[in-house]
């Protein structure tokens, strides 16, 4: 391979990365809220584990959701920035407040009233009276939480990352110390146990919201663009093509997430202990998923700023790119977590313990399948994100109908419970539709790369 031909790679690389590590870094320290407060669940008991965890991942979903939708606004503003329209990005972002609270509000409602719903799925009512008191709390988080996400949409697509690195990790460490403080009645504050460690989040998700605001006011290089003027004004034609873009997305997330929702209440069919076990592969899974998922977002960004260029091999660049940083990360990913599967384990529950004997039994297969999923996990969403940066986000709702409905709910379902193989299973069931959503999404990029073939030039 020529100079020329590869010089246009690595600076796509260098771009792409530039964007993906403060996202990633962001993304990961963001996923330690849900991790640290996992962890002190564990050291509170195991009831409590399997309990706050449903209820962490229940409001998890919810919050991915919103986000998902929200999240519209990052390949408008990435078009916009790539086209240098400033008003078009100033009206979007203020469109994406007004969506921000319009969901947050109506979400609230049915977080407080999910404790009818999780007895009427099978759950527990000890599980359940737990779970609550984590939701309960943790439910006024929401707004801030969707509102950070939408904001995080604009800096990216203006290609302004980094702070969001920063901002987050501060919120974590701000996080931590406040699930140790409240949770278990440190320094003179009485022990609130699952009610403190999400009101700790919940703090957590209003520093983080806010400071990114202060930020985009006082930035020397977003303050020109005025994001906050005028954000009364209700855009109906500007809002619903956010809504247009942005639904798909959050349907698209819903049934991944909805998938993994599932398998949670099924676990707790299974028993408490399964369900506690399926928490540890749970939220491990969800930490490793930060990285691809912080590259999706960095994937979007630039496949949109291309897009806004109006260049079609720009475009085929940062897709296959990105795509292959992904795939490399979750392959090194992988392999350290089936190197050292008991040290991960040892994070959540003392595996010296004999009366975690069962836990553990439970848990290593669970992680070892995890492991290996990861891979195709990442490159799904990273296809997914380069999708989203051309604004296709309709037809891949289909595909997820497919893979994750068709294929990894109804196989999980198989695997667990007909076969025999319990939530290891069920964990099966969730990469098989993984690996389909990952070869669907590819193709799609490859086909609309084919079809817009001379349309830019």
């Amino acid at each position: 391979m020529t100079s020329i031909s590869v010089s246009p790679v690595r600076a796509e690389m260098r771009a792409f990365l530039k964007l993906a590590i403060p996202l990633v870094s962001a993304q990961v320290a963001q996923s330690a809220t849900g991790f640290v407060d996992t962890v002190m669940m564990g050291h509170l008991g195991w009831k409590i584990l399997a309990a706050g965890g449903l209820a962490s991942f229940t409001f998890q979903v919810f919050l991915n959701i919103l986000s998902g939708i929200v999240l519209g606004v990052s390949p408008l503003i990435a078009e916009a920035y790539g086209a240098g329209r400033k008003t078009r990005i100033e009206q979007v972002t203020q469109q994406g407040l007004w969506l921000t609270v319009g969901l947050s509000i109506s979400t609230m409602w049915v977080i407080a009233h999910m404790d009818v719903l999780m007895l009427q799925l099978g759950q527990v009512p000890e599980t359940v009276t737990l779970a609550s008191t984590y939701l309960k709390v943790m439910l006024w988080g929401l707004f801030p939480a969707v509102g950070f996400a939408m904001l995080r949409g604009v800096v990216s697509g203006l290609s302004q990352a980094r702070p969001i690195m920063f901002i987050v990790i501060g919120g974590t460490l701000f996080n931590i110390v406040g699930n140790y403080v409240l949770g278990f009645g440190r320094f003179g504050f009485p022990r609130m146990e699952l009610a403190g460690l999400a009101l700790a989040s919940t703090l957590s998700w209003w520093g983080m919201f806010l400071v990114l605001v202060i930020y985009l006011f006082k930035h020397p290089q977003l303050r020109i663009y005025r994001l906050f003027q005028k954000w009364y004004q209700l855009r109906l034609n500007l809002l619903w093509e956010l809504i247009v873009i942005g639904v798909p997305i959050g349907v698209s997330i819903s049934f991944e997430y909805g998938l993994v929702l599932v398998m949670t209440y099924l676990m707790g069919i299974l028993g408490t202990d399964v369900l506690a076990a399926h928490q540890i592969a749970l939220q491990t899974g969800m930490i490793v998923f930060m990285i691809p998922l912080g590259m999706s977002f960095a994937t979007t960004a630039r496949v949109g700023q291309w897009f806004g260029w109006q260049n079609l091999e720009g475009i085929k660049r940062a897709g296959y790119v990105s795509s292959s940083i992904v795939v490399g990360t979750t392959i090194l990913v992988a392999i350290a977590l089936l190197t050292f599967r008991q040290q991960v384990i040892g994070l959540y529950v003392d595996i010296n313990n004999p009366e975690n004997a069962q836990l553990l039994k439970l848990v290593i297969p669970m992680l070892s399948v995890v492991a290996i999923g990861h891979i195709f996990d990442g490159l799904q969403k990273t296809a997914l994100g380069a999708l989203y940066g051309l604004q296709d986000t309709r037809i891949p709702v289909l595909f997820g109908i497919v893979a994750f409905l068709g294929i990894g709910l109804v196989s999980g379902y198989v695997l667990g419970f007909y076969i025999g193989l319990g939530g290891v299973g069920l964990w099966v069931g969730y990469y098989l539709g993984s690996v389909a959503a990952a070869t669907l999404y590819v193709w799609r990029f490859g086909n609309l790369i084919s079809r817009k073939i001379g349309k830019f030039d």
